[in-house]
């Protein structure tokens, strides 16, 4: 993908944009893609632009994605939320998943369309449906949380377990959580260490990972050798579930877009007299 790419493939591209003769050739239409997510992770953001702009015209889901990104961030162009949403819809009316995240991030946060949770869950929601790991984490904590649906701890732990089968850590921190407050499901402090554990191991370094350290850490406060051995066993033979993939195709669009912020929900009573003893558990 580090190859540059051919000055005769850009020619192709620029001729299907003026005059729209390539409808039939396939392979040559997508021909840039690589191209520009080479050029945007060196941070060549000109030239990912010219890659992905065409394909996008062209009506390739992937790069509209992308394109809506940019806009979003102001990464080769003018930073521009309205466009960015609109480059969006256009890959979500072919049903692309991470497309159909990134538009209920725009409702969740109000960028570049009125603010509104239930039009963020709406489409959390087909995204999740789909299998996406981060829209199915997204739908979790609108629920945990009440927003744009009724709260409901036990459809959180539902959307939560679904992306961490697919190793999703954040979902696995959050899991772990409703597991040591006993909200959607019964406590326990084993499976909420294995939870926490497992979100440490797959975390990369950085807040993410301290979180899920420092909740390790507090939940093994409450628990006996015996319990914590158990927990780590669990956590040593837990193997994500084969065949629930997102089925991500390459790309840079969704892991770089942003995700809901983290948030932490209100303790019931006797989780909160733990606190001064060994601290409280943060979602993510």
């Amino acid at each position: 993908m580090s190859t540059p790419k051919a000055k005769f493939a850009g020619l192709v591209l620029t001729a299907a944009l003026c005059g729209g003769f390539i409808l039939g050739l396939t392979a040559p239409a997508w021909a840039g893609f690589d191209e520009g997510e080479a050029a945007f992770k060196r941070g060549d953001y000109a030239t990912a632009l010219r890659e992905w702009r065409p394909l996008a015209e062209q009506g390739n889901a992937k790069a509209q994605t992308n394109l809506g990104f940019m806009y979003k961030e102001g990464r080769g162009v003018p930073q521009d939320d309205a466009e960015a949403v609109r480059w969006i819809r256009k890959a979500v009316e072919q049903g692309y998943a991470k497309a159909q995240n990134n538009l209920g991030f725009t409702y969740e946060r109000g960028l570049g369309v009125t603010q509104d949770d239930a039009e963020a869950v709406k489409w959390y929601r087909k995204a999740a449906e789909q299998g996406y790991t981060q829209a199915q984490y997204n739908l979790g904590v609108m629920y945990a949380n009440g927003r744009g649906v009724p709260q409901d701890d036990a459809e959180a732990v539902k959307w939560y377990r679904k992306a961490t089968e697919q190793g999703y850590a954040k979902a696995q921190n959050n899991l772990g959580l409703m597991y040591y407050n006993g909200e959607g499901v019964s406590q326990d402090y084993v499976q909420a260490h294995m939870w926490y554990n497992l979100a440490a191991s797959s975390s990369p370094p950085g807040k993410d990972r301290d979180i899920a350290v420092k909740n390790r850490e507090i939940v093994a406060k409450r628990m006996t050798p015996v319990e914590i051995s158990e927990a780590q066993k669990l956590a040593r033979e837990w193997k994500p579930e084969v065949g629930t993939g997102s089925g991500t195709p390459r790309g840079l669009e969704v892991r770089n877009f942003p995700k809901i912020g983290c948030t932490v929900p209100p303790l019931k009573p006797a989780i909160r007299a733990l606190e001064a003893l060994c601290g409280r558990p943060t979602q993510c």
